[in-house]
């Protein structure tokens, strides 16, 4: 029986009087690769940026309901959002290297606030490159820009940012948007064996693609949940003609 990593009860989120997300529930389990599909406007990215507050730096944007990770709702004031986003760390669609070396690059975070040892600090580093299947091809450009490196490798690399924080949800908004279909392959590759160690929630650049990770997938339509159910389910037996007709492109 899996075990529910978060849950979304009653969420609304609107920006002035513009509704975006409207009675939303919905339970992730931990270790899925859960998929949120749905055409322009559907709230998906409002979504992602609502798991780990985000939302929060938009002055126009408000949140009703309530969003429990592992138990415990990361609603109120007393919520540490610095250790929250550290917990469930976001991928953007447009990798967003620092402007410095690859190593500088996934050691940012762990320079930051606990001090640790340069050993301990190499090995995460390592070990979040080999997570993000990225090691082999930089362990011999550790010391070089970032920058430099191909777009589907930029984003293994912010991949590998988030994991050395070792956090327990990734959120990835588009992450294989612009990228040639060898980036893409391992990106998904590299996604297949994350969720073994991770819970991980994705806004895929097209429907094939959550055919393809998924384990289950919700289908929003103008900010409204119409179906959630296993991969299988969603492509080969969804329950509502609207999902039908979306993941068989006769709209959207």
């Amino acid at each position: 029986m899996p075990s529910t990593k978060i849950s979304i009860r009653n969420l609304n989120v609107s920006y002035k009087d513009a509704h975006a997300i409207s009675n939303l529930n919905l339970e992730i389990n931990a270790n899925e690769i859960m998929a949120l599909i749905g055409p322009t406007k559907s709230g998906i990215t409002t979504l992602l940026r609502t798991l780990n507050r985000l939302i929060d730096l938009n002055p126009d944007a408000r949140v009703e309901g309530d969003i429990e990770i592992d138990g415990k709702s990361i609603g109120g004031r007393e919520v540490d959002i610095t250790e929250l986003r550290r917990k469930v760390g976001m991928v953007f669609e447009i990798p967003t290297p620092l402007p410095m070396t690859v190593f500088d690059n996934v050691a940012y975070g762990l320079r930051l606030g606990v001090k640790r040892e340069k050993r301990v600090i190499n090995e995460l580093v390592e070990k979040a490159l080999r997570d993000a299947a990225l090691w082999d091809d930089v362990k011999s450009r550790l010391n070089t820009p970032a920058l430099s490196l191909s777009g589907g490798q930029q984003q293994r690399l912010c991949i590998a940012r988030i994991l050395a924080l070792e956090p327990d949800v990734i959120l990835l908004d588009r992450p294989c948007s612009g990228l040639d279909p060898i980036s893409t392959s391992n990106i998904e590759d590299s996604l297949t064996r994350l969720k073994e160690q991770y819970t991980i929630v994705i806004a895929p650049h097209n429907v094939q693609q959550a055919g393809r990770v998924a384990d289950r997938v919700a289908f929003l339509l103008m900010g409204e949940l119409v179906e959630e159910a296993t991969s299988s389910d969603i492509f080969y037996e969804p329950k509502d003609q609207r999902t039908s007709d979306y993941i068989r492109g006769r709209f959207g």
